[in-house]
């Protein structure tokens, strides 16, 4: 039987990821009317690319903090949960440096289409990353107090699970709105 904490988190995911499809879909089907800057003339991917290994690297080192915490290992828990924190937090100084950039060139949410839909689309998942940013902050913070025991496992893997979702929602989107623009 599965948990109710997974229940529940698995469900929230079920509920977000429609929204996530729509935000996608909306995104490909406006990106044919777009008229001005558009994604292939206004858009980084090698930045965004290294920016995107930080959010990727961070799913293997919360994996490697929920086997710490099994194996009853509190120092690498808290190391490896803070090493998930540093990465999510370099994703979003990434994708913070990406707005900039893009607002220095006067490509806003009221642009056009590809601004609309972009700033949409990348501005709902970089919140969840925000999210999953605080979660595991709180995690991290109970780790390095030695609060954590094995039985408070079902706390990590919950926010595990929500940050697996967040990476694998960023790979969609990079695929998107980055690989296939400049292929």
């Amino acid at each position: 039987m599965i948990e109710k904490n997974k229940l529940g988190m698995l469900l929230f995911i079920a509920s977000e990821a429609v929204f996530f499809i729509l935000l996608i879909l909306a995104y490909i089907y406006f990106r044919g009317s777009v008229t001005g800057p558009t994604a292939a003339s206004s858009l980084d991917i090698g930045r965004t690319a290294i920016f995107t290994v930080f959010l990727l690297s961070s799913s293997p080192t919360v994996w490697l903090a929920e086997r710490s915490l099994k194996q009853g290992e509190q120092r690498r828990l808290w190391v490896w949960l803070l090493v998930t924190v540093v990465f999510g937090a370099v994703f979003l100084l990434g994708q913070a440096s990406e707005y900039a950039h893009l607002f220095a060139e006067n490509i806003t949410m009221s642009r056009n289409l590809f601004g609309t839909t972009f700033f949409t689309l990348t501005g709902f998942h970089g919140f969840h990353v925000l999210i999953g940013l605080v979660a595991l902050a709180i995690l991290l913070g109970f780790a390095v107090s030695g609060e954590f025991q094995e039985s408070h496992s079902a706390a990590v893997e919950t926010v595990a699970l929500y940050w697996h979702f967040v990476d694998v929602v960023w790979i969609v989107i990079f695929s998107v709105v980055y690989l296939w623009t400049f292929l």
